[in-house]
């Protein structure tokens, strides 16, 4: 069981999390890997183009929002000013519409190219966004599930002209794309450098252009696929309008909801059986190496429990270690309160998106009146109370994706609470320039915190460079590389003057993400161990986390005050005799002395580290 201290001190209040095993869910403990993984989250399509000859055409927009292609269309530049708007977009539309017009052409040769990049950063733990076919930038409106997106692979007009030979409801007529096969290689290279890697599953909902959507319309209500959706009426062919109308996600038509409420019908459960089975075992050996190691489950509250049960029988009969996580978010949007993800846990999933864990981190180092230190130990405590032990490790502790401000925005609008009111869009002085030094403290010691706190460091691409960006749409910029020349950020979505922003990879931030990665890989008490919350001030807001597991520890203490405060050993209870020392091999007598603001200092016992962690160090 959990053990809970309160015990006055010297070194004020405990809070002492021991990850022994729980007996509280139906369903068996997470994949051991994951309690390992440090996660890297690649939206395909802005993270590298590979290869220019597979690049999106104005034919590949058809069928997704806002449903024009405007005059003069052409594939988006990498290294150009994100909010300039280019002559094809100067229609008096906007930004925010043509921003969903632009194609960068990210593709998975990019990402094969980038593993050996990944793999010095550190990480081991792959999630994908979307790879299925889909006409939208973003993929979460699928037009089938059974192939990658032609434009992600090498021959996309040969894969268009595949896909017409196939009966999509019989699995027997199935082939692989030249996509298919790259994005099969990329499992392959994957686990080649012993990374693992998971792909978003969007079963909640389809996009128009889905095959059998476009049958069930088609054929009305005699059609075999007229019960895979909620399709609320057909249209009449005698009258001149069309009745057609369904219900979409969130009420959004572009994304026609799957008819799962009562269980899916048997022959869409059937479909989504194989597709399963297609991408978790792609030569059905039974061996399922050369598939991909679980999956990423949109929207997932919305989809009912049992559906999840089902497909994760589906899963892990495949492939037992495959981790499952979903998309868990809100119970209350308005007021900031955030779902208890424990049902899911219990029935159905290996993990979550803890989003609770980014947004207590938030209000904690980064609001300008932030919560105290108690509040926040009791935040993230409830977490584990909520989730038990055994499960926090293995969550997802991200602080940005591809649905909420970066951190490099974060830091620059401490004001905006995740993925509330956070781009220009929703709030018009929302600042979207560059962090500057002292925001950029700021984001290194959350960094800091983020690694050495319980759960699965989470990265979402180009933070470890210094990207920055607003909510989505700014949040999916093409990511920056040492090997291209950027435009300046001049452009603002309003028009407004804003500062001259230079773009290019922050190499030192980079060293900073791989340092901390690495010291994790060294450390088994960073990624199993039990963690002890210390108050060691809270006038001065100065919290301490010990991770233990056996004879080796971590200590970090954190200034999250505005000013440099003197820190001794013993006041954040080092004894001066003991085998403390800190990263530079230091004992606690020669450690240091003064912890600046928004500064930490670590210590270990127990533990040889092998490599050079100087940009971690104070």
């Amino acid at each position: 069981m959990t053990l809970l201290y309160r015990t006055c001190s010297t070194v004020g209040t405990f809070w002492l999390l021991s990850f022994a095993s729980h007996a509280t869910s139906a369903v068996e403990a997470p994949p051991d890997w994951a309690h390992d993984a440090i996660w890297y989250q690649i939206f395909p399509e802005r993270f590298r183009n590979g290869d220019p000859s597979n690049d999106p055409t104005v034919e590949s927009l058809a069928g997704t929002w806002p449903y024009f292609i405007p005059e003069g269309w052409r594939v988006s530049s990498w290294t150009g000013d994100w909010y300039q708007l280019q002559p094809w977009e100067r229609d008096g539309s906007g930004f925010y519409v043509h921003a969903q017009l632009r194609r960068f052409g990210g593709d998975l040769q990019g990402v094969i190219d980038k593993l050996d990049y990944l793999q010095e950063l550190g990480v081991n733990a792959l999630y994908l966004n979307p790879v299925f076919h889909s006409a939208s930038l973003h993929k979460y409106g699928a037009t089938q599930y059974h192939h990658i997106d032609p434009y992600f692979g090498p021959d996309p007009e040969g894969d268009l002209r595949l896909f017409e030979t196939e009966t999509p409801e019989d699995p027997s007529t199935w082939r692989w794309s030249a996509a298919d096969r790259l994005f099969l290689r990329l499992i392959n290279e994957a686990h080649r450098r012993d990374m693992r890697l998971i792909i978003d599953g969007v079963f909640n909902h389809v996009g128009i252009p889905f095959w059998a959507f476009q049958q069930a319309r088609l054929e009305g209500s005699a059609s075999e696929f007229a019960t895979w959706f909620k399709i609320e009426r057909f249209d009449d062919p005698v009258t001149p309008e069309d009745e057609f109308t369904y219900h979409g996600w969130a009420g959004v038509q572009d994304l026609p909801e799957l008819a799962l409420d009562q269980g899916a019908p048997p022959s869409l459960e059937t479909h989504l059986r194989a597709v399963v089975a297609r991408w978790m075992d792609p030569n059905g050996d039974g061996d399922p190496e050369d598939g991909i190691d679980g999956w990423r489950l949109d929207v997932a509250a919305e989809v009912p429990l049992p559906f999840w049960r089902t497909f994760r029988k589906w899963a892990k009969e495949h492939n037992p270690d495959a981790f499952l996580t979903g998309e868990i978010w809100w119970d209350d949007y308005a007021n900031h309160l955030y779902a208890n993800a424990r049902p899911w846990l219990d029935q159905a999933f290996d993990g979550v998106m803890n989003y609770r864990f980014g947004d207590a981190v938030y209000q904690f180092f980064n609001q300008p009146e932030p919560i105290s230190v108690a509040e926040f130990a009791d935040l993230l405590r409830g977490v584990e109370q909520d989730y038990g032990a055994d499960r926090v490790g293995a969550l997802m502790n991200l602080m940005g994706s591809h649905d909420t401000a970066r951190i490099g925005s974060a830091v620059v609008n401490p004001w905006a609470r995740q993925d509330h009111k956070a781009n220009v869009a929703d709030h018009p002085e929302f600042d979207v320039r560059a962090p500057n030094p002292s925001e950029m403290d700021r984001w290194r010691q959350m960094v800091a915190f983020q690694f050495i706190a319980p759960g699965a460091p989470y990265v979402y691409y180009g933070d470890e460079v210094g990207m920055w960006g607003a909510d989505d749409p700014d949040c999916r910029k093409p990511m920056l590389w040492d090997d291209l020349q950027y435009d300046q950020e001049v452009a603002h979505p309003s028009g407004r003057i804003r500062p001259k922003d230079a773009v290019k990879p922050n190499e030192e931030l980079y060293r900073y993400y791989s340092e901390w990665a690495q010291f994790r890989r060294e450390s088994v008490a960073l990624r199993r161990g039990a963690a002890r919350w210390t108050i060691l001030d809270e006038d001065r807001r100065i919290l301490g986390l010990e991770r233990s597991w056996g004879t080796e520890r971590a200590l970090a203490v954190f200034n999250c005050g505005r000013r440099d405060e003197e820190i001794l050993p013993v006041s954040v209870g080092l004894d001066p005799q003991s085998e403390w020392v800190d990263l530079r091999g230091r004992d606690v007598s020669q450690s240091v002395k003064t912890l600046p603001a928004s500064g930490f200092a670590i210590w270990t016992d127990g533990l040889t580290l092998t490599g050079d962690f100087s940009r971690i160090l104070y």
